[in-house]
């Protein structure tokens, strides 16, 4: 995991950079910008990244670009999300770092709430709880709570910060990267296990301050290939042994069923 040391120089504090990966998103790319130029924190930067889309993903956002300067668009070929947010942070200005997919939304004060939550706690990270909704954007299922503290050995076991809900002040220990060598597998999880590591703890708003789409099929998919996936994480990123990573694919496992339970 890449980590750039502190350039205080290069950034303008108190601005939140939001970085968006998109990949044929145009059907929700629209609302996902939506939900951010409604905050009632109005010192942000939004980088999308289009990804190779092959639909009208382009469009939509340019034009979102048009009517507000503080929208960017960039494009590359398909390269996978680890490597579109990263292209996003290396554009990024702000103190704050934050990672909203194209198909996620946040409510109107999720950056004003979380940036004086992490003031409060004079914390370099924090997240805070969330919600699910279908693909009609209508509420689904129980909000996952956030804990109140993380640490790298909660971080150890499974992904505790959602990816949508994570905030991380740079300015003490500079950007950090995604392993691309992940490929977009995981690759969420080992960026806020190592912005962890950094601080030693993350704090958890019991808020509930942003939607995570489920889209039909993202959670029937090949269960053996997921275990098998969350399992190679554990051995190979993390270097845990067999047995220990065996404990906590089953821990994440349970922990999963429990998440879809209405």
């Amino acid at each position: 995991m890449e980590v750039e040391m502190n350039q205080a120089g290069g950034r303008k504090q108190g601005k939140v950079s939001i970085i968006t990966p998109c990949y044929n998103g145009e059907k929700y790319i629209g609302e996902t910008i939506e939900s951010v130029l409604a905050q009632t924190y109005g010192d942000w930067e939004m980088i999308i990244v289009d990804d190779g889309s092959t639909d009208h993903s382009a469009g939509v956002i340019k034009k979102y670009c048009r009517e507000d300067g503080r929208i960017q668009y960039i494009s590359q070929e398909n390269a996978g999300s680890s490597a579109a947010r990263n292209n996003a942070i290396r554009h990024a200005q702000g103190q704050y770092i934050a990672l909203l997919d194209a198909d996620d939304i946040w409510t109107p004060q999720f950056l004003e709430k979380q940036i004086a939550f992490m003031e409060e706690k004079r914390a370099v990270c924090v997240c805070c709880s969330y919600g699910r909704i279908d693909e009609n954007s209508q509420k689904i299922l129980r909000p996952v709570k956030a804990r109140e503290v993380i640490t790298v050995r909660d971080m150890m076991v499974m992904n505790r910060i959602g990816c949508l809900s994570g905030l991380y002040d740079s300015s003490k220990y500079g950007k950090v990267y995604l392993d691309e060598r992940l490929k977009s597998i995981r690759d969420d999880y080992a960026y806020w296990l190592e912005v962890v590591k950094l601080a030693g703890e993350a704090y958890g708003n019991p808020e509930v301050l942003a939607y995570y789409r489920v889209l039909p099929g993202s959670t029937t998919g090949n269960k053996k290939q997921l275990i098998a996936k969350q399992y190679a994480f554990y051995r190979n990123y993390l270097e845990l042994g067999s047995v220990r990573c065996w404990i906590n694919v089953l821990r994440w496992g349970i922990s999963g069923a429990i998440k879809f339970l209405r």
